[in-house]
């Protein structure tokens, strides 16, 4: 990726400008974020400045206009220069769709208020940063074979597929640990996590580099360098300042707490405290802040997802911040909007299986039998079954797709063999349980047998929920 080009230095461009043309030009006054966007000078360029102005006197007064917008941060980049964000209307009216979206159009949805189906949706989503975060980092997995992999609790045959069984599991150990204060030590076993069975050197896992790693950020098509983080003897203390910063202990002013949970995943990433998995540690500790400080909605949207159909976009993102003035508030817009997109595809996909879930609730409803007789994890996989005729389903994968026990989990397939509705044959030292061809036609069938015969066959348990 092309490196963006730097700004013009502002104090030049203040003395070139000068006299009465620099006042006239504050007088105008432009705000921080022409066009409704936060432009990088990179981009700003390439634009139509406002008539009668010259692109590097735009640049300036929207410059001079942030300015005065700018917070301090108590972090420093590596050539000691502070790290400062701005809070735009732009910036405010992204937090506000966050807040608002995550408190009434998902809190509302029915799926996620049902405890009883809650946990399904809390996995999937779990499964799905689970195998888009590592995808960002190079594995090639397929997501099919991986969300079996998940479900299944097999073991993984592939490095891809150990990434993405270690960021499942980092994902469950951030929930695990939400309510605790954040240390470094806690940090380094969430890498720890992030990296099992990965590295080339094991010792690694954990470990905070040391002065004789060579850690660069290149780009991976033309080698080309994009970062070289803070030297390795600054480390221990920036860690420390990023926890304290991770709880609420600094700065003294308020700070939105999705604008601290993005600048943490910022400057995680920057600082690249390991040899390997600062990315994915990154998102994981951005999650991490987010379900601290209340935001439950965390739980329910993936990131990566998003951050994978535009990686360059997320790269940028960064390299805007370094060349100006340690600006984050690129990475924080950048960020917001890719929470609004998870946000938005979140309800798209609950509004998609609650539809689902309905057509096949019709169905059942009318077939009293089976109305009786299912629970909405069967139902659910029943859907499942119908979508994909060929499918298979072990006892463990629907046990982890609800988070009940084992027990639970065989009571729910063996009470649709007795129905009819999956056929059960052991492979290897497991049972396979596959869903007929002709599902539909057999409940159907189950339908017109109990139409002619009144009470039907005998109904099977109804599992316990």
């Amino acid at each position: 990726m092309k490196s963006p080009v730097r700004p013009p230095n502002l104090r030049s461009l203040l003395n070139e400008i000068g006299g009465e043309r620099l006042l006239d030009i504050m007088q105008q006054r432009i705000g921080p974020s022409p066009d409704g966007e936060y432009f990088h000078w990179d981009k700003l360029r390439h634009r139509n400045p406002p008539q009668g102005y010259r692109l590097e006197e735009w640049w300036a007064a929207t410059k001079f206009a942030r300015l005065a917008l700018y917070r301090p941060l108590p972090f420093k980049d590596k050539a000691m220069r502070p790290f400062q964000y701005a809070l735009p209307d732009l910036v405010l009216k992204l937090l506000h769709r966050v807040d608002r979206d995550a408190s009434s159009r998902i809190q509302a949805t029915e799926q996620i208020a049902n405890s009883q189906t809650r946990d399904t949706y809390i996995i999937s989503s779990l499964i799905e940063e689970a195998i888009t975060s590592s995808q960002l980092e190079g594995a090639s997995t397929t997501r099919r074979v991986a969300k079996e992999m998940l479900r299944e609790g097999r073991k993984p045959r592939t490095h891809s597929e150990q990434m993405i069984l270690n960021n499942y599991r980092a994902m469950q150990f951030i929930r695990e640990y939400a309510q605790e204060k954040i240390t470094p030590g806690l940090i380094k076993e969430l890498h720890g996590i992030l990296v099992e069975h990965t590295l080339d050197d094991p010792t690694h896992a954990g470990i905070l580099r040391r002065e004789t790693d060579d850690i660069r950020v290149v780009d991976a098509r033309d080698g080309t360098t994009m970062h070289i983080p803070p030297n390795a003897t600054q480390l221990a203390e920036r860690l420390e300042a990023l926890c304290s910063f991770a709880n609420d202990k600094q700065p003294e002013f308020f700070i939105h707490p999705v604008i601290r949970a993005i600048i943490l995943h910022f400057m995680l990433a920057y600082d690249h405290p390991f040899m390997d998995g600062n990315g994915r540690t990154a998102r994981a500790l951005f999650y991490w802040s987010l379900l601290n400080q209340g935001y439950w909605l965390a739980e329910y949207i993936s990131i990566s997802r998003i951050l994978k159909s535009a990686p360059s976009e997320y790269a940028r993102a960064y390299l805007y911040t370094e060349t100006d003035d340690c600006d984050v508030t690129y990475f924080i817009v950048h960020q917001l909007h890719v929470m609004c997109r998870a946000l938005d595809d979140l309800v798209k996909y609950l509004v998609a299986k609650a539809r689902e879930v309905r057509e096949i609730e019709e169905t059942i409803r009318n077939t009293p039998l089976l109305q009786d007789s299912l629970n909405h994890r069967q139902i659910a996989l029943l859907g499942h079954a119908l979508r994909h005729p060929h499918a298979t389903y072990r006892i463990q994968g629907h046990r982890q797709s609800h988070n009940v026990t084992y027990e639970t989990a065989r009571t729910d397939l063996i009470s649709l063999v007795d129905l009819g509705l999956l056929t059960q044959e052991r492979a290897s030292r497991a049972f396979v349980f596959r869903a007929p061809a002709d599902l539909m036609a057999q409940i159907k069938t189950i339908s017109r047998r109990q139409a002619r015969h009144g009470s039907g066959p005998s109904r099977a348990p109804k599992s316990p929920t």
